[in-house]
């Protein structure tokens, strides 16, 4: 028996489902976009990609904490 995901990876069976696109993808446009701070991120993700605040949140928090 394999632990629930936690934290903001426990989002992302549901992003990939409402929005279409593979994790591996939102990824790639947050790493590919000059923006640097989490919160310029998250509000790039709402604005340009139309994202909820907790999706675009969890994707950037994940990526970021890739970085550290």
């Amino acid at each position: 028996m394999t632990a629930p995901v936690k934290g903001p990876a426990s989002y992302f069976p549901s992003i990939e489902k409402k929005y279409g696109r593979p994790i591996a993808e939102w990824k790639d446009l947050i790493r590919a976009s000059p923006l640097t701070r989490h919160m310029e991120l998250v509000a790039w993700l709402k604005g340009e990609h139309g994202l909820g605040h907790g999706h675009a949140n969890a994707l950037v928090a994940h990526t970021l904490a890739e970085k550290a």
